[in-house]
């Protein structure tokens, strides 16, 4: 496989941000010269890779967050993140702004100095990995099929054509990764990917429109009942519990890391607040609108996985065709953000390992290199790991949660340029207070339910 070098030789300077500085030069004078071939990103393609980073694996577990919040505080929450996102994100770019940083990296460098680079580079890695793991588990679960607590759940391939070598769950993941994750993960620019993120995204809306329609369906001939409003709070640990969807929620709307690669990126960066927005926008009627018709479809039934519930008989006709429907669509959706997720991790694992290198689109070797070796980590870790979604929320109540508030919040508070406002300190101390104690009971409470699960009983 060749990769392809469109980046000029500049040297890295020693007050460069770090390897998660933009790989395309700030300038379009002399250096843009070598980009004959590309005239900075379009603001749809960045909406599109923006709207990609944030639309993942946490859609499939927002109907569930519904059952525990019920639909009147479930979508207030998704609106309330929505929000703090945005917040967020203002901030880190507004800060960057004043310190001419270009990167997530560069910013927490020259608040925290190289402890608080080192930080975030860890918290992507351990972020982004953990979750195109869990993608690929999915994508092999759906296409090849699992077997859980002995009972063996068919994959739509297995389904399809029955059960041979190559529609095994190793060899799925094999070709997937050879066939499209290898090719997509070789690109320089995240602006490449723009098309393969506008089909990630309408995939997303197939399952969405599908999704709703058999729902319309039920409803209209009686077959589901009228979903929960609010939730149901009977005791203590039944409060406790509501805590436990704020790292699915976190989750659900990480993009950060991706943020400064896309304004870098983009043929007037001014526009990046309207990508943001346009986004988050777009994500979050997709988000309440998967979570009602999800919900509405499975009601108290819906499982932590909702696409693990389009393994049973719908009750319709044509019932198996459309499960096939959503289960495949989502799927490729996933393939495609692969690359989106995968892009930021090999940038923030070259800052990690090689500081003082030069840039790493000057160096084929390298970047072929990291490359290969952290799909090699994701392609082994998916097929060792049975199932991590118990792992993928301790990820969101960790380095998510510092991804999406902790560090932009610390940020303004350090004011290292005196640019802070009160209204962005009490809100910096709001997201803190939020992330540490909402998240730290996610974690005492799924500590807590996973102790009394393995606890024998008498």
């Amino acid at each position: 496989m060749t990769i392809k070098d469109v980046t000029p030789n500049p040297k890295r300077s020693s007050s460069s941000d770090d390897a998660a500085a933009p790989l395309l030069p700030k300038s379009k004078g002399d250096e843009a010269a070598a980009y004959d071939e590309f005239n900075g990103a379009s603001f749809s393609g960045a909406v599109f890779n923006l709207a990609t980073t944030i639309i993942g694996a946490g859609i499939m577990a927002l109907p569930a967050t519904m059952k525990i919040l019920g639909l009147v505080l479930g979508i207030t929450m998704i609106v309330v993140m929505a929000f703090l996102t945005d917040a967020s994100i203002e901030f880190l770019l507004r800060f960057s702004k004043i310190k001419k940083s270009r990167s997530y990296g560069g910013l927490m460098g020259d608040s925290f100095g190289r402890p608080g680079r080192v930080l975030l580079q860890v918290a992507v890695l351990v972020n982004n990995i953990g979750v195109l793991i869990v993608y690929m588990i999915i994508i092999g679960d759906v296409l090849a099929g699992k077997t859980e607590d002995g009972t063996h759940h068919y994959g739509v391939l297995e389904g399809w054509f029955g059960h041979y070598w190559w529609n095994g769950r190793a060899a799925i993941l094999l070709i997937t990764t050879l066939g499209v994750f290898a090719p997509l993960a070789c690109f320089k620019r995240i602006d490449s990917l723009r098309f393969t993120s506008a089909l990630s995204v309408a995939l997303a809306v197939v399952f969405l429109v599908i999704t709703a329609g058999i729902s319309i369906m039920k409803l209209i001939s009686g077959g589901v009942a009228m979903p929960r409003l609010l939730p149901d709070v009977s005791d203590l640990t039944s409060f406790w519990n509501l805590f436990t969807v704020v790292p699915v929620l976190v989750t659900a709307f990480i993009c950060h890391y991706n943020v400064h690669s896309i304004q870098n990126e983009l043929d007037d960066p001014a526009q990046i607040r309207p990508v943001v927005r346009s986004a988050l926008m777009l994500c979050s009627s997709v988000y309440i609108m998967t979570s009602i018709f999800g919900f509405l479809l499975f009601g108290d039934d819906t499982l932590d996985d909702v696409l693990a519930n389009f393994d049973t008989d719908l009750g319709i006709p044509f019932g198996s065709v459309l499960n096939d429907a959503v289960r495949v669509s989502y799927a490729l959706h996933l393939m495609l953000v692969f690359p989106i997720v995968f892009y930021p991790l090999r940038i923030n694992i070259d800052g990690l390992l090689f500081p003082s290198a030069r840039p790493l689109t000057t160096s084929n070797v390298r970047f072929g290199c990291l490359t290969a070796g952290l799909i090699s980590v994701v392609f082994l870790g998916a097929n060792f790991i049975p199932s991590i979604w118990d792992a993928f929320q301790f990820t969101g109540a960790t380095a998510a949660v510092c991804l999406g508030f902790i560090f932009p919040a610390s940020i303004i508070l350090k004011d290292r340029h005196s640019r802070a406002t009160r209204k962005d300190t009490t809100l910096a101390v709001f997201m803190i207070v939020l992330a540490v104690l909402s998240n730290a009971i996610a974690i005492y409470s799924d500590a807590y339910a996973l102790f009394k699960k393995s606890t024998p009983r008498e």
